[in-house]
Formats: structure tokens, C-alpha cells, sequence
């Protein structure tokens, strides 16, 4: 088997995030070789082409699906299946996507512990832990509250589009007129910008000589309210007043409501949605969305999850995890905007909250103000810098770090507290699973697992892990 070779194969499962498993048996070897392709369902007959090929790994990308899954039961719902690679799963059963989530972070999961000696006595091939499965998502389509579009061509020197990066490519954009994620609000909102842009012949912002004005649509949609920030984001590189784009956005038949319109100026090399200066075309720069009696202010750039109801599932599974924290000091590290800390601040002494992003931080303290929170702290800083210098001891610890989970010193001090209960809610399986390791060789076990799936037809799952002090 060598680089640039074709072969077809069938994928016989898919490890997370979306790595599909074929076995390929050539006549040289007795033994077929493991071949990873990204990008497929489990049950396709594909064929690939090898791209990577090292002593134990080889990989293949994927050129083809020769015949469906037998795991595909319904057609696609929008017109970009499957050239957009957001929605890979939408031909699958909710309740199948389901299933294949959970199977895939258990496998992480035991794996982590078997390595770690946390096995059932006597069979030391079974983890020992409670593994709780799977909730689904409350919404199955139109369930993200945000979206960031990009200004591109689907093809080169082709005609402007606004919507996702075809799968496999960080250059061609597809336009998305029908993207079901998202609420239909949010179709009209992009046709409507994107039709006043080709109007006006704006170029838009290449990524490699960066060159060019139009770079993305951020928009934001509350839940419970409905009401929505748009925000188009270009370069300096010219001057347009964007006034009579925004009285069209305001005279669109809308299920909710627009509440401000923003130009925002980029200027980073990178391919990254941030503000060098931002104008505001109408109305404010903010909106309040609910979660679990809470309410918290929304700006273009607070972090936020992006299933609010999802959002809402997710932390009363992480609440019942945590239990009783009744004359407790709770530490909750990387609390981006403190929804958790403020969750747990009624039924707390005190939560101390830390988060490297300062402007996570700004928005956690007045949305703690909001809510009327006065038992609420929140530091801005690495924790593996800032923790030494807090002087309160935790009681419990809340762990929510960001994908590529806590730096291993961070996770040296954290376990050097000795708190009896922590509980760790991850973005990224793979990543708890390593996490979990070095936790379980500091003294601790895992007592139970939750799964929520908060992104619907994707690759991503959350998951939710009690641990106790042995």
C-alpha cells in the first residue's frame, strides 16, 4: 500500500470524531491493513485514496460513496448534502446518530480507564464505572442560536457566496439558502446580505494574499426572545456605508425581531471573527437570552453555547453530577461567561470562577449582577497561573476546559486540592479520555458518564464525568 494509491472498502465503524475504519486485504500481507477515512457513515462502501502512510497508521481520503449505509434511512434536507461537511450525519435516524455517539465516547472512555487500572476486579478488560448513555438535543434542526458565515466562491474566480466551507477545503464556500441547523430566520437574513452585496460588486477577503473587503456574516438569534444581532464583517481596505443594506434587513417578514445591525472591522491576518472596531448601523450591540431561570447579555462576541435549549439539558445533568454543594466554595475553571458558577451560586457559599478570556470575564460578572448574584467571583487568567494565587480553598471543583482539555501542570495543581467530588464536562471525548488518565493516576476514580448531544447531525458530542477521591 502506498501514498496516492485508490482502493474501495467498506467502513465498518467510525471512531471519534468522524474517523471511519476500513480494512483493505492485499495479496502481500496476511493480515489486512487499518485504513482511516474521514468523513463517511458507517455501513458505506467507499473508495479512497491513501494521503498518509506511516509504519502503524495509514490513512485515506475520501473520494466517493459507491454505495449507501444500510444506517441511511432518509433523504438529505438541504440542497449542499453532502459537499458541506456541517452536517454530515443529516441521512442517518436521530436515534442512530444517537447510538453511534454514545458507543464512541464509551470507547474512549474504557480505554482511558483500562489503561489506568480502574477495571472490574478480577477482568481486567472490563472498566469499572457507570456509563449513563445518551440524551438528545430538545431540537433536532434549527437548534443553533449562532452562526458565523463566510464570504467566498465555490469555486475559483467564481461568483460571490456567503455560507460554509465545502468539506475538505478551507477556500471554496458553498452558500447556504436552506441550512436547516439554523433557524429559517437566519436563510433570509444571508440572502438578503449576500443579494445587496453582489448589487454593490464587493470583492471579498482572499485568506492568502489578504486582499479584498467582505469576510463574514455573524449572526445571533436568541432562543426565548427571538431577537437577533447581524453583523457583517469586512476589512478596512474599503469604505461602504452598509445603511441601506441594514433598512433592507429591517423590512424582512421575520419570525423574530432584529435588534441590532453592526459593522465590524477585521483586520487580522487570521482567519478568526474579531472586532478592530465595530459600528453600529441600528439599534444595540447585545440581547439577553434565558437559561434555566437565568438570564445572561449576549454581545457578537460573548461565549456562549450554541444549543440554548441543549444548553439547558446539558447543565441540569451536570447539576444532578454535582449534588448538594450546600456552605461549599466551588471552583469553576474555564467558566467562560460563569453560567455554571451562577447555576450553582444559590446552592452555594461561594463559586470562584476562572477564565482566560477577559471579555468571558467582564460579561460573567454583569451578568452576575444581572441576576443578583453577590456570592459570585471571577478571575481572568491561565489556571494554571491564577490558582496559586487564589486563597480560598475549593470544596468541589467544576472543570469546563475548552477542546484540547487542561494543560498536564494545571491538572497536577487541581488534583493536588484533595477534593472529595469534582465533575468535568467536556467538549472533546478524546481529550477528557486523556485528561482522565493522569486524574485517575492522582487518586481519583470515575464513578459515572453522561453523554448530551448538543449538535445534532455533526461530529461533536458533550460529555459529563463524575469523579471521587479513592
Amino acid at each position: 500500500m502506498k501514498k496516492g494509491e485508490i482502493y474501495e472498502g467498506f467502513i465498518e465503524s467510525i471512531e471519534f470524531p468522524n474517523k471511519g475504519i476500513v480494512f483493505v486485504q492485499e495479496e502481500t500481507e496476511a493480515e489486512p491493513t487499518r485504513v482511516i477515512v474521514k468523513n463517511g457513515m458507517p455501513g458505506q462502501k467507499v473508495s479512497f485514496q491513501i494521503n498518509k502512510k506511516r509504519k502503524n497508521r495509514c490513512e485515506g481520503r475520501l473520494l466517493d460513496v459507491l454505495e449507501k449505509s444500510d444506517k441511511e434511512t432518509r433523504e438529505p434536507v438541504c440542497a449542499q448534502f453532502p459537499a458541506c461537511g456541517g452536517c454530515m450525519y443529516q441521512t442517518m435516524s436521530y436515534e442512530s446518530q444517537l447510538a453511534m455517539k454514545a458507543e464512541q465516547v464509551k470507547a474512549l472512555i474504557d480505554g482511558a480507564l483500562i489503561n489506568s487500572g480502574q477495571v472490574v476486579s478480577g477482568n481486567p478488560e472490563q472498566a469499572d464505572y457507570l456509563f449513563e448513555g445518551i440524551q438528545g438535543s430538545p431540537m433536532e434542526f434549527a437548534y443553533r442560536n449562532k452562526m458565523e458565515f463566510s464570504f467566498g466562491d465555490a469555486v475559483k474566480d467564481g461568483p460571490l457566496t456567503l455560507g460554509l466551507h465545502k468539506k475538505g477545503s478551507t477556500y471554496d464556500v458553498l452558500t447556504c439558502f436552506d441550512c436547516k441547523i439554523v433557524h429559517e430566520d437566519f436563510t433570509k437574513i444571508l440572502s438578503c446580505v449576500l443579494d445587496y452585496c453582489h448589487e454593490q460588486k464587493l470583492s471579498y477577503y482572499h485568506k492568502m494574499s489578504h486582499e479584498g473587503y467582505l469576510r463574514h456574516l455573524l449572526v445571533r438569534r436568541a432562543q426565548t426572545t427571538g431577537e437577533i444581532l447581524v453583523n457583517i464583517v469586512t476589512s478596512s481596505q474599503t469604505e461602504h456605508d452598509f445603511t441601506p443594506m441594514a433598512d433592507r434587513l429591517l423590512q424582512l417578514d421575520l419570525e423574530g425581531k432584529i435588534g441590532g445591525i453592526l459593522h465590524i472591522i477585521n483586520d487580522s491576518l487570521a482567519d478568526v471573527v474579531q472586532s478592530d472596531e465595530s459600528r453600529i448601523l441600528y439599534g444595540h450591540d447585545y440581547f439577553y437570552e434565558t437559561i434555566l431561570g437565568l438570564k445572561f447579555k449576549i454581545t457578537p462576541f460573548s461565549f456562549f453555547q450554541t444549543n440554548s435549549l441543549g444548553a439547558e439539558v446539558l447543565y441540569s445533568a451536570a447539576r444532578e453530577y454535582i449534588g448538594s454543594t450546600k456552605d461549599m466554595t466551588v471552583f469553576d475553571l474555564y467558566s467562560g461567561t460563569g453560567t455554571i458558577a451562577q447555576i450553582l451560586a444559590d446552592v452555594s457559599k461561594k463559586v470562584i470562577g476562572v477564565e482566560i478570556v477577559e471579555e468571558a470575564v467582564e460579561a460573567a460578572k454583569e451578568n452576575a449582577v444581572l441576576n443578583q448574584l453577590d456570592n459570585c467571583e471571577f478571575i481572568a487568567g491561565d489556571v494554571l497561573k491564577v490558582i496559586d494565587d487564589v486563597e480560598e480553598k475549593p470544596d468541589f471543583i467544576v472543570l469546563d476546559p475548552p477542546r484540547d482539555g487542561i494543560h498536564p501542570k494545571a491538572l497536577e495543581k487541581i488534583i493536588r486540592y484533595g477534593v472529595p467530588k469534582m465533575v468535568y464536562i467536556s467538549c472533546k471525548p478524546s481529550s477528557l479520555a486523556r485528561d482522565l488518565e493522569i486524574l485517575i493516576a492522582g487518586g481519583y476514580r470515575v464513578e459515572r458518564v453522561k453523554c448530551v448531544d448538543m449538535f445534532p447531525h455533526t461530529v461533536h458530542v458533550e460529555t459529563i464525568c463524575k469523579l471521587v477521591r479513592k
